[in-house]
């Protein structure tokens, strides 16, 4: 139910996107085994995984990680899906990613597409989209990848979606999880290693202040956030 006018301004804002993503339990119940004991240990010599006792396992969540490899696409959901939270997120990937058979199964296992050069408005509509539903959603806050260890200057995208869920959907609960993840070869190479630590969630509620402007809200939890990314 809207309760105010900012709620209704939020909800028109973020009409229906022409976007659509899905989950296939079928398809997740392979994928999932399939690249844990199979996909990934091919090709990485280790993968280590830290703090995932700080994944939410219920109400919308906003996973932020770090993006330094293609291979963040399977990585973090390995490190905070099915198999150790027992939830399937939903992510952004390059609309290159969507094309031909492997946009068939991109599609089926949550992904949908962005355009990395020019992101549009219809990609963070549906991110809007799934975190009312209470889902888990997949948005790398700093923009890109980046071959360096150091985290860069996140956007603030990631902190002004989750407050605007907050607003006209409290009821979801919305937090954010701060992931960094660390290659140990800047380009990953047959193997090599990772490592993924999770950080604790900040609830967004508690930057939905009425004393400040929803700007410097946003501002004051993307600062944090990166803080949190820097720490782990």
């Amino acid at each position: 139910m809207i309760t105010n006018q900012k709620q209704a301004n939020l909800l028109a804002e973020h009409e229906s996107s022409d976007i659509k993503s899905q989950i296939a339990p079928w398809l997740s119940k392979i994928a999932y085994p399939l690249g844990k004991r199979l996909i990934l240990p091919f090709f990485f010599k280790k993968i280590s995984v830290t703090g995932q006792e700080n994944i939410p396992r219920s109400g919308a969540v906003i996973v932020a990680p770090t993006h330094r490899s293609r291979w963040d696409a399977l990585i973090v959901p390995y490190a905070v899906g099915r198999l150790s939270s027992g939830r399937d997120p939903h992510f952004m990937v390059s609309a290159d990613e969507m094309k031909g058979i492997q946009g068939w199964f991109i599609r089926r296992l949550g992904g949908f597409p962005v355009n990395t050069d020019r992101p549009g408005i219809e990609s963070l509509k549906h991110s809007f989209e799934l975190l009312c539903q209470g889902r888990m959603v997949v948005i790398f806050p700093e923009g890109g990848i980046f071959r360096t260890d150091e985290v860069q200057p996140l956007k603030r995208g990631v902190a002004k979606i989750a407050l605007d869920t907050e607003e006209v959907k409290p009821e979801v609960e919305t937090r954010i999880l701060p992931v960094k993840i660390t290659y140990d070869q800047e380009i990953p190479q047959r193997g090599s290693s990772v490592t993924v630590n999770i950080g604790k969630p900040f609830t967004v509620k508690d930057y939905n202040s009425p004393a400040h402007s929803a700007k410097q809200n946003s501002i004051n939890l993307t600062q944090d956030l990166e803080q949190s990314l820097i720490s782990l």
